[in-house]
């Protein structure tokens, strides 16, 4: 049953529960394998995006201080 649904980009992983202090290890072990292998990056912003951030942030605190004086 696991062989027909595991696939390579999705694997199934068994892990055994006798002992929750391995199941954790076990657990932690593949994920961190994992990660790895995706290498997950920071997406790169450029000025522009920024700048509508830098905005975005200023409205919001603004919206905040009115709230906060009503």
């Amino acid at each position: 049953m696991l062989s027909h649904t595991s696939t390579v980009w999705a694997p199934w992983h068994v892990i055994p529960a006798d002992h929750k202090w391995f199941s954790h290890v076990s657990t932690s072990a593949v994920l961190l394998e994992t990660l790895r292998a995706l290498n997950p990056q920071y997406p790169q912003v450029d000025a522009a995006a920024k700048a509508e951030l830098a905005e975005a942030r200023k409205e919001l605190a603004s919206d905040d201080d009115d709230a906060a004086t009503e």
